[in-house]
């Protein structure tokens, strides 16, 4: 197979990480016959300094051309003067979102038994580890929703406005995502609202409740409200399986979901949609869960592995390469379990590097 893929290093340790995991990539694809073609393009920051835009033409061209996109991390302080329509973040991966119709964010969240310390939950709640995976609507609510704007008022003060819109459409399609992901797992699904405040949310509870009820009785459902979900999430996280939430509510949880796993830089992401690339499978953005942490760039020191793991969704999903998706993971599990690991989840030992943890990665492919 041929493999067409538009990497975006974007920021501060962006390139960094992407640097130690692109030879992974590579690694694994050769050994099984793959050829990878890959370009590198501008995004974020980069390519507000490079095109005048944190989404370049060109860059967004290379991404259309493609079968997939590895991304990186953007932003950081060179840029939040900027106006905020125009910032590194809002101005890349939400047009590339909205682009590519990329309505479902698949986020793992999993704590091996070999990084329980790295964890703050106590560690008899998760003896076992954690695997959970969150499931986020991502085109819709509060961060697409129009009117959205800041207006002076006549008696001097301001006033701003985000309008939060919901379709049961949408809310239909993302639930078809979550039943997907809980029947190859566990067959349990909690969807997560604010139904006894929010109209969206109203409507949220309902259409999921009568999908599922519909379209899989084999499915064991339940439902809380967001601000339990956040409390139970720290008091008892290995008792979650599949999370079904609305943008915002899924961008709050699936980082507490990072916090309690150790590291948000363990934390790998997939955002697909119904888009099909040329080999007739999903086209999607595949990027770390973390940011691009300029405290700590060009220091190799950032965790590479997030990079690693995304790339490694992006085989199995893209790509329907399960074998090498894999090996990839059975990897980064193997390179940690023998103690090797940076100074986010080293718990106080001799910490490795970035380019150390990718080079000890790609050592046990």
């Amino acid at each position: 197979m041929q493999l067409s893929i538009a990497i975006l290093p974007g920021d501060y340790i962006g390139p960094e990480v992407m640097g130690a995991a692109l030879p992974v990539l590579e690694a694994v694809l050769k050994r099984g016959g793959h050829i990878l073609d890959y370009s590198t393009h501008p995004v974020g920051g980069a390519g507000i300094d490079i095109a005048g835009k944190a989404l370049p033409d060109a860059t967004l061209a290379a991404c259309s051309r493609a079968d997939a996109i590895l991304f990186g991390s953007v932003g950081g302080p060179k840029w939040e003067k900027l106006p905020p329509a125009e910032q590194p973040e809002r101005a890349s991966l939400l047009p590339l979102r909205k682009h590519f119709k990329l309505f479902a964010n698949i986020r793992p969240g999993l704590l091996p038994e070999a990084l329980i310390n790295a964890s703050p939950v106590r560690p008899e709640r998760i003896a076992r580890g954690i695997d959970m995976v969150c499931i986020r609507e991502l085109t819709g609510g509060l961060y697409f929703g129009q009117p959205k704007r800041t207006t002076p008022l006549p008696d001097g003060d301001i006033e701003a406005v985000d309008t939060m819109i919901y379709r049961k459409s949408e809310i239909e399609r993302i639930t078809e995502v979550a039943i997907a992901t809980a029947r190859a797992r566990h067959k349990r699904l909690l969807s997560v609202d604010k139904a006894n405040v929010l109209e969206c949310s109203v409507l949220w509870r309902k259409t999921v409740a009568a999908y599922v009820a519909e379209k899989a009785p084999d499915i064991a459902l339940s439902h809380l409200y967001v601000d339990n979900a956040a409390m139970q999430l720290v008091r008892d996280p290995a008792a979650f399986d599949v999370l079904l939430t609305e943008n915002m509510f899924g961008d709050i949880l699936s980082d507490e979901m990072a916090a309690v796993c150790g590291s948000l830089g363990m934390l790998s992401s997939a955002s697909l949609g119904d888009v099909k690339n040329r080999h007739g499978l999903p086209f999607g953005l595949y990027e770390p869960a973390g940011g691009s942490a300029p405290d700590i760039a060009g220091k190799n020191i950032a965790n590479p592995c997030a990079q690693i793991l995304s790339a490694a969704l992006m085989l199995r999903h893209s790509f329907g390469l399960h074998a090498e998706a894999d090996a990839i993971d059975a990897a980064v599990k193997k390179t940690i379990a023998e103690g090797i690991r940076t100074a986010d989840i080293a718990f106080g030992a001799t910490a490795a590097g970035t380019r150390e943890m990718g080079a000890a990665v790609l050592a046990r492919l």
